[in-house]
């Protein structure tokens, strides 16, 4: 079992690719306390090394308060700017008041070029 469960995990995180002067991160799927681990890695290395990080949210079907949380955090390590989060996400982002602190996007071509 645990090794589904690692699988399920590291398929949180997709593509990550340079843009500009910064990185740019995809994830998928639902991302809670029992799968955000490898994204937090990847965002974390990614603001270590960056002085922009962008997350493209377009394929992110559910975030929970570890994963706003973690947002917040990177917000204050680095320029994090989110793309294109979904219906859900701008949910939680407008009812927590996450949405005035966080930089939100149309796409990542928008986020990157802000």
């Amino acid at each position: 079992m645990t090794g589904a469960r690692d699988a399920h995990q590291q398929g949180v995180v997709g593509e990550a690719y340079p843009a500009g002067t910064g990185w740019v991160v995809a994830a998928h799927g639902e991302l809670d306390q029992d799968t955000l681990a490898p994204l937090e890695k990847a965002l974390t290395a990614a603001a270590d090394r960056y002085p922009l990080v962008v997350l493209d949210a377009g394929a992110i079907t559910f975030g929970d308060s570890s994963f706003l949380n973690l947002l917040l955090r990177l917000h204050h390590l680095t320029a994090l700017r989110i793309a294109a989060p979904g219906e859900q996400l701008r949910r939680l982002f407008a009812v927590t008041g996450a949405d005035t602190v966080l930089s939100l996007h149309a796409s990542v071509e928008d986020a990157v070029g802000a």
